[in-house]
């Protein structure tokens, strides 16, 4: 069986970095961090014209009609740009909330008592009774507490612990987020979503593992110490090789588990991304020397971001439970990821 990439695979993450590349270079970055994580709506208009989010809906629905191996790959290069935004929660609420799929509207996820990223700015927020929106929505974030984010580009709100007043339920038949719990009580994403979710955020620090290995190695070949580029010490040589020994198997899993659409196998992924993204961005600090702890160097932007996205999805405790479950055949213990929604059979189903 053949996994390398086909032409047009390969042309559409091609047009993704190059997209990027003219809507969200290093100067927009910048400036993006200078205004406190603020999301320019005119580039996730142009996210969404590109097809970002409607990716995977059906052709006749309005999307591209394509699947979770393709999505994996613009995650990465989203990763790779620290593009901002609740990119995840929107790609999976196109269908399911208005103006998701062509970028009109903006969609984050409130993950049970996890802090949600930009809420301030939400149109809707996925939430364990469904998506809010409106007078819900109102009173959810006039609910939610501010709390400091550890990433300069992602503003972070406590969602409420107790019921939000006016959440009504909403008319039969109609799908809405307003039931009496509160939304921080249960998680965003339930079944095949809550997978697919990890996986896409799995992608993104993936990304961002690849891009600080790029950066390491040039820093390496440019910076020169005693007369030598650094990168010719045999100290700095064994920082790169790792760095690279850690990228290649987490893109190996990522994209397998894309194809697969196994839990487990998502599982798997999201711990060697994680682990990836993080120690790749601490050794290419390391290699930047005293330079890479400034504000104006951007190494310490991808850490942070890593830091955070290793608490979505599926944590680290919980993707280890995920695989001890199923390596050992044990039922997963209430109140594990594992245990949420429906069993791995349909979990897997449709990615």
């Amino acid at each position: 069986m053949d996994f390398q990439l086909s032409d047009d695979q390969r042309a559409l993450r091609s047009g993704m970095r190059d997209l990027l590349g003219a809507v969200f270079d290093r100067d927009r970055m910048r400036a993006a961090v200078e205004r406190g994580g603020a999301l320019d709506r005119a580039l996730w208009r142009e996210l969404g014209a590109a097809g970002f989010f409607a990716l995977r809906l059906p052709e006749e629905d309005g999307g591209v009609g394509l699947g979770l191996p393709e999505a994996v790959l613009l995650f990465e290069e989203a990763g790779r740009t620290l593009l901002p935004g609740p990119l995840v929660a929107t790609h999976l609420a196109a269908g399911r909330v208005k103006g998701a799929a062509e970028g009109a509207a903006v969609v984050t996820a409130a993950d049970g008592d996890r802090p949600v990223a930009h809420l301030a700015e939400a149109d809707a927020v996925l939430a364990g009774g469904g998506p809010l929106d409106g007078e819900a929505l109102r009173a959810f974030v006039a609910a939610a507490r501010p709390v400091r984010s550890m990433d300069p580009l992602t503003p972070l709100h406590l969602p409420p612990p107790e019921p939000v007043a006016g959440r009504a339920a909403s008319a039969p038949g109609r799908v809405a987020g307003h039931s009496a719990s509160a939304p921080g009580c249960a998680p965003a994403y339930a079944g095949r979503l809550r997978y697919e979710a990890a996986l896409l955020s799995a992608a993104e620090q993936l990304g961002s593992a690849a891009r600080t290995t790029d950066m390491a190695v040039q820093h390496a070949r440019e910076r020169q110490q005693f007369g030598a580029p650094i990168g010719s010490f045999q100290a700095v040589k064994h920082l790169c090789a790792d760095m690279l020994a850690r990228t290649e198997p987490a893109r190996a899993a990522v994209y397998a588990a894309a194809v697969t659409g196994d839990p487990l196998e998502i599982a798997a992924a999201k711990l060697l991304a994680d682990e990836a993204a993080v120690r790749n961005a601490r050794d290419c600090l390391q290699i930047h020397g005293g330079m890479g702890f400034t504000w104006e160097a951007d190494v310490h932007l991808h850490l942070k971001r890593a830091w955070l996205r290793g608490a979505t999805g599926l944590s680290e405790a919980e993707a280890e439970e995920e695989l001890a479950a199923g390596l050992g055949g044990a039922p997963p213990r209430s109140g594990s990821s594992a245990a949420y929604g429906p069993g791995r059979s349909q979990a897997g189903a449709g990615a």
